[in-house]
């Protein structure tokens, strides 16, 4: 345990670590109950002011652990602007109608579609962004074609958003978190990931679709959905994504640091948007939720916190000391604990500390563990409160029941993947 400046407080050093173990302990458990309803990042940032101010956490260490993530708030930042765009310039919309028209009445098709489309959305604008985005246009889509049960579409965009958050690094912000910032370049993450992606995306894909297959044989009411015109801005918006996004896909091949470029391209788009509709780019920015920057601030002095007093290291004397299937398997279980977010902090940081190339399997198990439930990451959190604003429930249990299904057997579709 680093004592380090220990913390000159009054507290005895035989309570810091314990002490310190609770406060993380309950600021985690607050960002996924959210108790009161409260924002899920005023926990995480109470739980980091609560570290410092009561003595466990020096100031400087706290400090020095929000700039880790600089890089990741910059990439969030840019990511949640793009999706920003898209909704309002009505992209999805038209992309879902679109879907809805090519599946011609029948239900089962247009649940391929919907995965397909959110396989492209988390793939290049990230899983965070398939969640807010998509969703809501699905259940539009739903009910506008009258779909007896609807549930299997918005469910889709559910599964997907985590089973193919790992094709690219840009798929997922629990990447960059995983390798503090720094992903491998392109080519060598195709190479690692690759193929354990595509098992991931096809395995959840065949399950989910065979478990919600009576659901799906009730088909649409409506098989003609009126066409749906994409306005000029909404071209530009495509286009502007589209480029961003591959200018990303060449940051990441360069092996540069993705941060920089995607709040710049994110801006730019959002900008141009804004002017070509000769309207202020400040109503967009308001709309994006910018909370969840200070929430992976807050996980970031968490994480130091536990750091400080030697968990982390003791989590990578564990990791050199099981297989790299069962690292994997744990990160997934503990990201329904926890959420994948700070898990994949507290994984990044202990894989970095143990010595030895578990990264793949952590991170697969970072991104893919949380299909098991509601809790498992930030993008199903985000699905469920998108589901709450069309005025649709899923509980819980129906989700786990489906999850616990679901994710062990693409689990290990993808940990065999890594071995090819």
């Amino acid at each position: 345990m680093d004592d380090g400046g220990a913390m000159g407080s009054l507290i005895p050093p035989t309570l810091v670590q314990p002490l310190t173990w609770t406060i993380v302990a309950l600021a985690l458990a607050g960002v996924i109950v959210r108790p009161g309803r409260w924002p899920e990042w005023i926990w995480a940032v109470a739980g980091a002011v609560a570290l410092v101010a009561g003595g466990l956490l020096p100031a400087p260490r706290a400090w020095a652990g929000v700039r880790r993530g600089t890089d990741v708030y910059l990439f969030l930042a840019g990511m949640m602007l793009l999706a920003e765009v898209a909704r309002q310039e009505g992209v999805f919309d038209w992309f879902a109608a679109h879907a809805t028209r090519a599946a011609r009445g029948s239900a089962t098709r247009l649940f391929d579609l919907v995965y397909l489309l959110g396989v492209l959305t988390t793939v290049f604008l990230s899983n965070d962004a398939t969640a807010v985005v998509l969703t809501p246009a699905v259940a539009a889509m739903a009910r506008t074609a009258r779909a007896r049960a609807p549930l299997p579409h918005l469910l889709a965009c559910a599964f997907v958003a985590n089973a193919a958050s790992f094709l690219l690094p840009i798929s997922n912000p629990a990447n960059l978190v995983v390798y503090g910032g720094r992903p491998p370049a392109l080519g060598a993450w195709l190479a690692q990931y690759g193929v354990a992606a595509v098992a991931a995306i096809l395995v959840t894909w065949a399950g989910l679709r065979g478990l919600e297959r009576r659901a799906l044989r009730l088909g649409l009411r409506s098989a003609e959905v009126p066409p749906l015109r994409l306005g000029r801005g909404g071209r530009w918006a495509a286009l502007g994504i589209g480029l961003a996004a591959a200018g990303l896909l060449t940051c990441s091949a360069l092996g540069q640091r993705l941060g920089p470029p995607s709040l710049a391209l994110g801006a730019a788009v959002a900008l141009g948007c804004a002017l070509r509709a000769r309207r202020s780019p400040w109503g967009l920015v308001r709309r994006v939720s910018w909370g969840v920057l200070p929430l992976v601030g807050g996980l970031f002095v968490l994480v130091t916190a536990l750091e400080h007093t030697g968990a982390i290291a003791a989590l990578a004397a564990l990791l050199r000391a099981v297989p790299a299937a069962g690292a994997g398997a744990g990160m997934a279980v503990l990201c329904n604990l926890a959420n994948n977010l700070p898990v994949g902090l507290i994984g990044g940081a202990a894989v970095q500390g143990a010595g030895t190339d578990l990264s793949g399997a952590v991170l697969v198990g970072i991104d893919l563990g949380p299909n098991l439930s509601v809790t498992g990451s930030l993008a199903t959190l985000l699905w469920l409160a998108a589901l709450r604003r069309e005025g649709i429930a899923v509980s819980a249990g129906a989700f786990l029941r489906r999850g616990a299904v679901l994710m062990p057997v693409a689990l290990a579709a993808a940990l065999a993947g890594l071995l090819l």
